[in-house]
């Protein structure tokens, strides 16, 4: 997924396309999938952005999930093959995660990855804090998020307001009755959203490359 335009970014260009390290965020997230093995990438882009090379693109939707339908149906894999989603925001993923979410797709129709929550995290009704939760119980969800193709095709088949409301596809298949797995991840496969997150990023990268 790369059709944002990262506005709190504060960049001049779409997000995905930002140099990290001396490569455009986006390349970041090929070379992983790359390297776990997946050979058929589908792009979702901004208007009159191109895929990276030896990928698939297409024109990305008005909502997260739209983009995510696009994609799909430039698939050309078989229908029994699982489908992978990723975010180019989060240029730091292993290649590893990607075989671990697609793996534990064996008893489940999505399996996402995710880090524990460690901050005390409370609910509020304006700023009145009404419940605390059992942070034990919480996750901060991430991607990549693996699918069974039929199970996020049927998730996808509803109209734009339900997939307006969906900040991951995930939600999706969960409202639909689907068994969804979380997969333990790390924190530093994080998002990068503001400026702050960038500078984290190009640190983290430049070292791996200098490695």
């Amino acid at each position: 997924m790369a059709a944002g335009s990262g506005s709190r970014l504060g960049a001049s260009i779409p997000k995905a396309f930002v140099p990290v390290a001396g490569r455009p965020m986006i390349e970041w997230s090929v070379a992983a999938l790359r390297a776990a093995g997946i050979s058929e990438i589908v792009v979702a882009l901004p208007e009159g952005a191109s895929a990276p090379e030896g990928c698939v693109g297409v024109r990305g939707g008005a909502t997260r999930s739209e983009s995510v339908r696009a994609a799909l149906s430039a698939v050309y894999s078989a229908p029994t093959h699982p489908v992978v989603v990723h975010d180019a925001a989060r240029p730091l993923v292993e290649p590893s995660l990607f075989t671990r979410v697609v793996d534990a797709l064996d008893d489940a129709d999505c399996a996402i990855a995710a880090a524990r929550v460690t901050d005390t995290i409370k609910e509020a009704d304006g700023d009145v804090v009404v419940a605390t939760h059992d942070r034990s119980r919480l996750w901060a969800v991430q991607t990549p998020q693996a699918f069974r193709r039929g199970a996020l095709e049927a998730a996808l088949s509803v109209d734009a307001a339900i997939l307006a409301r969906a900040t991951d596809d995930a939600w999706l298949v969960e409202r639909g009755g689907g068994t969804v797995r979380v997969v333990e991840s790390s924190p530093a496969n994080f998002k990068v959203t503001t400026p702050h997150d960038l500078r984290v990023a190009e640190l983290l990268l430049g070292e791996r490359v200098r490695s």
